[in-house]
């Protein structure tokens, strides 16, 4: 493994971790809901958008550094619930958006397909230009693609939890312990 993946794979790991802690204490009923200050509704993601969007990304690094992403790629439904045009709506009966545990075990099969695939991708691939035409202004390599992919998109994401969590009165999410050796925050 190069060092370039070995380091985009260790922040979408990071990432991961961080995202396992956000979902700590979120109630299922309140996955797809829009939070809310006193009577005060604030239409900004909610967790169930914020994770199937999330989840349609695993299968782009996969399938872009040549492995078979078959088994996380996103179904037509979740591309139309959650793909960048779609809008986050409050879903309060449950019937807009699939159940939480069947969108968070997506993403995190998602990401840790692209974490693996990582893992086994060497320099020159994540040397070469950026299939995406459109992406490649922003994004010239894969790897700089890739990184973005699982380190920024996420972390992204994850910052509306974090304040989706805070508004919904949850707090900051836990920190876990560190293993014996490992620097402390």
């Amino acid at each position: 493994m190069s060092l370039m993946a070995n380091a985009i794979a260790e922040s979408g790991q990071h990432c991961m971790n961080y995202a396992r802690q956000l979902l700590q204490d979120i109630p299922a009923p309140q996955f797809a809901r829009f939070a809310r200050l006193g009577d005060t509704v604030v239409a900004s993601n909610h967790p169930a958008f914020i994770f199937g969007h999330l989840s349609l990304y695993g299968s782009r690094v996969v399938n872009e550094l040549g492995g078979d992403a078959s088994a996380v790629m996103p179904t037509d439904r979740y591309t139309e619930l959650f793909s960048p045009a779609a809008e986050c709506v409050d879903d309060p009966d449950g019937t807009i958006y699939p159940p939480m545990d069947e969108i968070t075990e997506r993403f995190f099969a998602s990401y840790t397909a692209a974490v693996d695939a990582l893992r086994q991708a060497d320099d020159a691939t994540l040397s070469a230009v950026n299939p995406n035409e459109r992406g490649r202004a922003k994004f010239a390599t894969m790897g700089s693609m890739h990184a973005f992919y699982l380190g920024g998109h996420l972390m992204i994401h994850l910052g509306q939890l974090s304040a989706w969590r805070r508004m919904q009165g949850l707090g900051q999410a836990s920190k876990p312990a560190f293993a014996a050796g490992s620097p402390k925050s």
